[in-house]
């Protein structure tokens, strides 16, 4: 794998992550505190915490991309998985 692709999929990864990972852990709106901050929007968060969910999404993010990494060098793939590649006798012929 070239690092051009692992960056790729890495930087994918990520992105998918960030989005699982960013409803989490937020308590409550700035509505429900009732201190809305003049131009935001009312459901925003009270307390915005961007910092702890980049290094949460990242220790993740790396986590799985070894996954990945330790799946693709140990020679496996989407051929080996039985769903993936039915046995070619599982199709049924029409009868004429």
């Amino acid at each position: 794998m070239s690092v051009a692709f692992g960056l790729a999929v890495y930087f994918m990864l990520w992105w998918i992550i960030l989005f699982a990972i960013l409803p989490f852990g937020m308590r409550r709106t700035q509505e429900e505190a009732g201190d809305v901050i003049p131009g935001s929007e009312p459901s925003a968060p009270e307390r915005p915490r961007f910092f702890k969910v980049l290094v949460i999404t990242t220790i993740v993010t790396t986590i799985v991309f070894s996954g990945f990494l330790l799946l693709r060098q140990s020679g496996y793939g989407l051929d080996d998985i039985p769903f993936f590649n039915p046995p070619s006798h599982s199709y049924s012929q029409p009868n004429g």
